[in-house]
């Protein structure tokens, strides 16, 4: 990627040091965002977020890695004993609050506390809620299953929006440094199933769930020593509340608790009564409404340009792809756990792999492939379109559900080897690398400056809905194959990535009428 000078008309790269109040939201001089290149060609800010995202992802990976096997396992195994597709429900639902939530954490850190204290308090609450998980009960299980998704909805957007703030807006390095950031994720969530399969072998569930409370004490050490290398990032809300702004956000309060009411009652009415699918559905309904009245607001914002507008236009599409790509990909931890479980051959070289051991072939592979993803994009000028990239990401995806149902009609009468969740994995990587990375760079890019944790937090509104999709699947498909299951998801969403590339010149003309300068409209090739 060329050289980029700053946003609105600057006509000079800014030097290591210098602050941009219009980068951050925040009053010029207010704080010094550092621009240095200390850290692989970076700011060392990037280092401190690198290493709290790693031990955050590795807590969160951990913990999700054998959450399905003790949600489903019987009680005198160690267990809470429930059925099969409640407790795939139940994990896809987890992965709806947990992103669902993140709605909350970036509109406090726009708000009211600044990005830094929404991660440090997230930080805290996540840390709680893998030590209750420690603790034998299904009330303590509960309520750190509850907890950790709470956290993460503070802590998750607000990392993400932390790195893009460490950079100009039409600073070339923008999507190199989310491709290194990326790759701390993958790191800890390489990790992370390994060593609490290991745990869980050793000493159980609650054992494993330990190693997940230590992983997220790491990541509190290194974000609370490393914040004098942020020179400030996050520490300013960028569009704090005003008492004028109260009886709005009373009204919106109130908008969000008659929101869930109804659909709590909705849940009711088709279940029948309450228990936890009815908790399942309701998450899944207020999924689908969460990004579209998040979009609604941004789109009326009297605080939101006509250029900005044009970005947000541009987004929808990218949103959709979005969702349909992590309404697949979110499934490593809930229909793809259950089948390398139940329908793989477990036995390799004599020895007897653990299932969860299958969900670190996606980070390891993000390890090896990211860094020649960082060169390709550099070395294509960026090429091709951001909306190309998401396309090709969705149809990587959708086929790699394709090839599994293939394989599981052929393997129909007996289980499939390794091998076969290993090429899912590896489809649905390259497909990741097209796809996530991208979405983050671009998201922090077309955000709205008076919206923009709450923007962070709408692209992590993508893997909510695709959660509640699967929640939803997996209810009304029981008891179908998985040559049925996976067929039909995996052609339903080439479908869709086939429309994605046809529309990709009008995502592409909209983000150029939304750049604010002739530089920044011309990264779209």
């Amino acid at each position: 990627m060329s050289d980029q000078t700053e946003p609105s008309g600057a006509s000079a790269l800014r030097k290591p040091g210098e602050e941009s109040g219009e980068e951050s939201g925040s009053p010029v001089g207010r704080r010094q965002v550092p621009r240095d290149r200390a850290f692989f060609g970076h700011p060392l800010g990037l280092f401190t977020l690198f290493n709290t995202e790693l031990w955050e992802r590795f807590s969160y990976y951990g913990m999700r890695a054998i959450l399905l096997f003790y949600l489903t396992d019987t009680v005198a195994d160690g267990g809470l004993g429930l059925d099969d597709t409640l407790g795939t429900a139940m994990v896809a639902a987890y992965g709806t609050g947990v992103y669902l939530l993140s709605v909350i954490g970036g509109w406090l850190a726009d708000r009211v506390i600044g990005a830094r204290r929404s991660v440090l308090y997230g930080g805290i609450v996540i840390a709680a809620g893998h030590v209750s998980l420690t603790i034998p009960g299904a009330g303590f299980s509960y309520l750190g299953i509850m907890l950790v998704a709470l956290g993460t909805g503070l802590l998750k957007p607000n990392v993400s929006s932390m790195v893009g703030e460490l950079y100009s807006r039409e600073d070339s390095r923008r999507d190199s440094a989310f491709s290194i950031f990326y790759m701390g994720i993958n790191i800890g969530s390489l990790l992370a199933p390994i060593l609490v399969g290991v745990a869980r072998a050793i000493g159980g569930y609650h054992a494993g769930f330990a190693v997940a409370a230590v992983g997220m004490g790491i990541a509190l050490v290194f974000f609370v020593l490393g914040r004098g290398l942020l020179g400030g990032a996050g520490d300013v809300a960028p569009n704090p509340l005003t008492p004028a702004d109260r009886p709005a956000v009373t009204r919106t309060v109130l908008a969000i608790l008659v929101g869930v009411l109804v659909a709590l009652a909705i849940a009711w009415a088709v279940s029948g009564g309450f228990g936890a699918t009815t908790f399942v559905d309701a998450l899944s309904y207020l999924a689908f409404a969460a990004p579209v009245a998040t979009l609604w607001v941004m789109f009326r914002s009297p605080k939101v340009t006509d250029h900005e507008r044009s970005r947000l236009r541009a987004y929808v599409p990218l949103f959709v792809a979005a969702m349909l790509f992590w309404m697949i990909f979110e499934q490593a931890a809930s229909t793809l756990a259950a089948y390398a479980e139940n329908r793989t051959d477990l036995d390799v070289l004599g020895r007897t792999l653990s299932p969860e051991v299958f969900q670190s072939i996606n980070p390891a592979l993000i390890i090896l492939l990211a860094p020649f993803f960082a060169w390709l994009w550099v070395r294509l000028d960026d090429r091709p379109p951001t909306a190309v990239k998401f396309a090709i990401g969705l149809t990587f995806a959708a086929l790699s559900f394709v090839f599994l149902a293939g394989a599981s009609a052929y393997f129909a009468d007996e289980k499939s080897p390794p091998w076969v969740l290993g090429v899912v994995y590896l489809v649905q990587t390259v497909g990741e690398l097209c796809l996530s990375p991208v979405g983050l760079a671009a998201t922090t890019l077309l955000a709205p400056k008076a919206f923009r944790g709450q923007a962070m937090a709408l692209w992590f509104l993508a893997p909510a809905a695709g959660n509640a999709i699967t929640a939803q699947l997996v209810q009304v498909t029981e008891g179908a194959s998985d040559t049925a299951y996976f067929g039909g998801i995996g052609l339903v969403a080439l479908v869709f990535a086939g429309g994605m590339f046809a529309i990709a010149p009008w995502v592409t003309r909209h983000i150029r009428a939304g750049a604010e300068s002739e530089k920044e409209a011309a990264l779209q090739h």
